[in-house]
């Protein structure tokens, strides 16, 4: 098998499903381009700020495009490329997709408000309230992998097997253009607002300044600590979260959606140009090294099939942004399959060498390396510099990190603050605790320094439990547009399926992470879904009292999952209100 011709067939499909399955939604559900979206009707310069379908549909791509899309195909590889193939593509055109475009329409349509309030309108107040308790829990747990990821692609130093201590420049390269990035976003931010280009005048702009990022990035390496990346990452995602969408958040996933588009393109050019040969079988089985097909490569494969943190950014941010309805279905389902394109890549990339040895030897021992190693051998038939490609296909999949780690800390902050707002209470109003509860700071301060304590436990050690509770976000996101859809008049069947084969997929995932926790926790060490084993001793990742932690977000995120999913299918199955 070549990897051409997977390529060619994920091209094939996903186009077809825009032009088709997209449109045909559209349709069904109804777009009005004369409509008055939130992004002008609740202006506030904050978290309402009108932008045009390329800034938003980059805000988008960039947030959901995370690291997750390259980990999980390549770490899900293990059972095949045919059931990992068949996963992104039937599972990013009916289950991803869908969901995005249907959790950004939910929100459009009730004035830009997040899936929380979604099930409030149409659930009910006690079900808004365990979602978005839910949402916040699972926020934490994305901060503190995420933040673990960049701080590792950041870390400019590495200790030898003898013991000393040398830089890594091509860390250090990253490190630079992700800081200069930040810079060139808040000047971009400024010019975007009050600057009166054309869009394809600021386009060449945030072109020419996302160039000088590399090239300055290339020239001049940044050497700073594991340990000190962690505290400086979690300052700046302090000062995103809580700063105006329009003079950050907006303009650097502007910036890097730039970088994205451009690695996936090369990354097309590359597999066209080397036609990599396909190393993995075809299928390994349903039972390999102790994980089962069901449900551990539906949790594992997230980001490029489905992801429940995709209607959060829908519904959170991006619906605040659409300057018509007409944008919705080329930021949302659109978006939606080009992270699917990213995820056949990975899996091309990983399939294109000949075992885990090869990997190894040549240093690739992440799924990150494994992916810029594909892709640079992929280029250098083309007569590229593998050196400086793979440098910059790190530094591409940083930004994937870095972008979704901005947006997952608003939405944490969003949530936390919704959980204790009251809409028939003014603001002066409010008891003392209630407006430290919903202050915008403390509710950001509060998030971050939990995640920060489950940070120290190491991005591995969460991840199971962040695939699981991120699969099951999307279960209810499924559940809460299609109580929205029914009740609105409007066709909910194709979300039924996507919706239950989630609730199913992700009910024996949680089940099963809960055992593997509190059995570790009783033998004194922990095996995961991913099949790692830590003990505890001296140069343990995980402690007794993070696996304690973990335990207790498992037991929550799966206790108040079964509660909202009972409440919204009785909802779905009861008589529907009129329409709106």
């Amino acid at each position: 098998m070549n990897g051409l011709f997977i390529m060619i067939i994920a091209i094939v499909v996903l186009l077809a499903a825009y032009l088709i399955y997209g449109r045909y939604l559209a349709r069904t559900w109804g777009i009005d381009p004369k409509a008055k979206t939130p992004a002008y009707e609740l202006e506030d310069g904050v978290d309402y700020v009108p932008a045009d379908t390329n800034v938003v549909f980059g805000h988008q791509f960039a947030s959901i495009a995370g690291a997750a899309a390259i980990n999980g195909p390549i770490q899900a590889s293990v059972f095949g490329w045919i059931p990992v193939l068949l996963w992104i593509l039937l599972g990013g055109v009916f289950f991803g997709a869908v969901q995005d475009f249907a959790a950004m329409y939910a929100s459009v349509k009730n004035k830009g408000r997040t899936i929380g309030y979604i099930i409030e309108s149409y659930i009910g107040k006690t079900g808004k309230k365990l979602f978005l308790l839910f949402c916040w829990l699972f926020s934490i747990l994305v901060v503190a992998a995420f933040v673990d990821i960049v701080a590792g692609t950041f870390n400019g130093f590495q200790a030898g097997s003898d013991g000393v201590i040398t830089p890594i420049r091509a860390n250090g390269s990253v490190a630079t253009t992700s800081m200069i990035f930040i810079v060139e976003a808040v000047a971009l931010g400024f010019l975007l607002r009050y600057g009166k280009l054309h869009k394809w005048g600021n386009t060449a702009v945030a072109i020419v300044m996302l160039v000088a990022a590399v090239i300055l990035g290339l020239r001049l390496p940044l050497y700073i600590s594991l340990n000190n990346w962690h505290l400086l990452v979690f300052v700046y995602v302090l000062i995103a979260s809580v700063a105006p969408i329009w003079a950050l958040l907006q303009p650097r996933d502007y910036l890097n959606s730039y970088l994205l588009i451009a690695m996936i393109v090369a990354a097309v050019i590359g597999v066209f140009a080397a036609r990599p040969e396909v190393n993995l079988p075809a299928f390994s089985g349903f039972t390999v090294n102790g994980q089962t097909l069901f449900p551990f490569l539906f949790v594992t494969i997230a980001c490029g099939a489905v992801s429940g943190f995709h209607s959060l950014v829908s519904s959170g941010t991006a619906s605040k942004q659409i300057k018509n309805e007409k944008s919705m279905l080329p930021v949302s389902f659109g978006a939606m399959l080009m992270e699917s394109m990213l995820a056949v890549i990975a899996l091309i990339a990983v399939a294109s060498f000949s075992s885990s040895a090869e990997t190894a030897a040549l240093g690739y021992t992440t799924p990150s390396q494994i992916f810029a190693g594909g892709v640079s051998n992929f280029l250098a038939v083309m007569n590229l510099p593998q050196d400086v490609v793979y440098t910059l296909i790190n530094l591409a999949v940083s930004a994937f990190a870095l972008t979704s780690l901005d947006s997952v800390a608003r939405v944490g902050r969003l949530s936390f603050q919704e959980l204790f707002q009251d809409e028939s209470v003014r603001p002066e109003e409010m008891s003392l605790v209630r407006r430290v509860l919903t202050n915008k700071y403390f509710a950001t301060i509060l998030t971050l320094v939990l995640a920060f304590f489950l940070t120290q436990v190491g991005y591995d050690s969460i991840w199971p439990l962040f695939g699981a509770s991120n699969q099951l976000l999307s279960a209810l996101a499924f559940l809460a547009c299609a109580v929205f859809l029914k009740h609105t008049k409007r066709k909910s069947f194709m979300l039924w399926i996507p919706m239950f084969t989630m609730i199913a997929v992700t009910f024996s995932a949680l089940a099963l992470t809960i055992w593997n926790l509190g059995s570790g926790i009783v033998g004194g060490s922990y095996q995961w879904i991913a099949g790692m084993t830590v003990t505890v001793n001296g140069a343990s990742v995980l402690t007794a009292w993070g696996a304690g932690i973990q335990l207790l977000f498992a037991v929550l995120i799966l206790a108040l999952g079964v509660v909202v999913v009972i409440q919204g299918i009785r909802k779905l199955l009861a008589k529907p209100a009129a329409a709106m």
